[in-house]
């Protein structure tokens, strides 16, 4: 093995003891990546590139979405919009035997098309749909194992910010992967709902039937849905029609959604104060985090680990498929670690050069055809797979933010307890990622009919 390959090799690993040590992921980063490019380059280079580099990465005009979203989705979040959902959803489901758990479900895939972010969601919606789900007597592991699975639709569903920063990374269109979100968006939701039909025909008593709406009470339910129907078809039906770009769309998002609170009485100006510096702190954290990626980026492009780990999968025999599921198994694994943004951040940069070489350069010398799709659709189809697995590390131990926030606000069911729970919707998950590895026009199909 070469010096520079044994030099990237074991500044990963260092990166990663820096984190696992509580080092925050952005300085992390910047002191690997920086320290690297001295290291290798001397100090010039860097200097050289910390000239320009932080203005050309923040510059970047797709950029601009990210914050506009996140402050929708902070607004959102104290508008009453979640219970609004979770009400409409239970009057429709929740007659049905863990019908009130799939209302949970439907109320998570509709918040986190508002506001797109898993941790949010499963917040939001567990201070509301848990009341419900203790009143109907669920198991504390069904109740909260759905709850923190419903949180992940956050990160997928559109608009979701980490999904933009991965466009912005591998340089696709924001809309086309929107587009691409949606089925297995969508997908997720069916399974997940499946898999609470499936749990409660094996435990009658975990998911008791709810009550049955009255007449005015299923109206008024229903009706109360309709605002966020109206934001959501405005905010991304806008994008796919091509009547504004996604950060203009996010603007009138984040009007709609303010509006919104206004006519209900809910946003005064420390609710407001509040959403904005959130949003100040969390776009931060991303623009920081952007930053330390990029000198990662440029130290192991100058090291050329990419191209290497490239021509070495070329000679071992595996397939291309064979590759994207072991990538896929290391997200998994570093999702245990390491938040679901920061891991995008971290090893995208350094496995999307190495997918693009399978694609276009080694494979198709020695294979012939890589992936067997275009650049654009490769881009497509691994930033789904790779956003899905990334839920997964929000519920599964040691690190599953996600079961940290449910357990927070169910104090009386032990976290073993929401773990036990959230193990049937991570296998659903897996199912998931087959169904998309197998068929990747489940992904690919709607960009390609409403892209022309």
């Amino acid at each position: 093995m070469s010096d520079p390959i044994i030099l990237g090799l074991g500044s990963l690993a260092l990166l990663v003891v820096l984190i696992a040590i509580r080092i925050p992921v952005a300085y992390a980063m910047i002191l690997v990546g920086g320290g690297g490019i001295v290291w290798v380059n001397g100090p010039g280079l860097m200097l050289s590139q910390l000239k320009t580099l932080a203005y050309g990465q923040f510059s970047i005009y797709d950029l601009s979405v990210v914050p506009m979203f996140i402050l929708m989705g902070e607004l959102a979040t104290v508008t009453g919009l979640s219970g609004a959902l979770f009400r409409g959803a239970n009057a429709w489901l929740g007659w049905m035997r863990g019908g009130t758990a799939m209302a949970a479900i439907a109320g998570c895939a509709g918040f986190g098309a508002v506001c797109g972010s898993s941790l949010a969601t499963a917040s939001t919606m567990g201070k509301v749909a848990l009341p419900e789900l203790k009143r109907y007597n669920y198991s504390g592991a069904l109740a909260t194992g759905a709850l923190a699975a419903g949180g992940v639709l956050g990160i997928l569903i559109p608009p979701s910010v980490v999904l933009i920063v991965y466009a912005i990374i591998v340089e696709a269109n924001i809309v086309t992967m929107f587009m691409a979100a949606m089925i297995p968006g969508l997908l997720a939701v069916l399974l997940f709902m499946l898999t609470i039909a499936a749990y409660v025909m094996i435990r009658p008593d975990a998911g008791p039937r709810g009550g049955a709406a009255d007449r005015a009470e299923f109206i008024a339910a229903t009706l109360g849905m309709l605002p966020v129907f109206a934001i959501f078809g405005i905010v991304l039906g806008g994008i796919y029609a091509g009547f504004f770009n996604p950060t203009p769309a996010a603007a009138v998002g984040v009007v709609l959604v303010w509006i919104y609170g206004l006519a209900k009485g809910r946003i005064r100006l420390a609710q407001l104060s509040r959403a904005l510096l959130a949003t100040a702190g969390t776009s931060g954290m991303i623009y920081l985090i952007l930053l330390g990626a990029e000198l990662m980026k440029i130290f192991m492009s100058r090291l050329g680990l990419p191209q290497q780990a490239a021509a070495w999968i070329a000679q071992s025999g595996l397939s291309p498929m064979a590759v994207m599921v072991l990538l896929l198994v290391a997200l998994i694994l570093l999702g245990c670690l390491m938040d679901s943004l920061s891991m995008i951040l971290l090893v995208i940069p350094f496995f999307w050069p190495m997918l693009l070489e399978i694609n276009g350069g080694l494979y198709q010398m020695a294979e012939g055809s890589g992936f067997g799709m275009s650049t654009e659709d490769l881009k497509i189809w691994f930033g789904i797979l790779a956003l899905i697995v990334v839920e997964l590390g929000l519920i599964t131990p040691p690190v599953g933010m996600n079961v940290f926030v449910i357990s927070a606000l169910a104090r009386d069911t032990p976290m073993t307890e929401t773990f036990k729970g959230v193990a049937p919707f991570f296998g659903a998950e897996l199912i998931r990622v087959a169904l998309l590895l197998a068929f990747p026009a489940l992904t690919l199909w709607l960009p390609r009919m409403l892209g022309g």
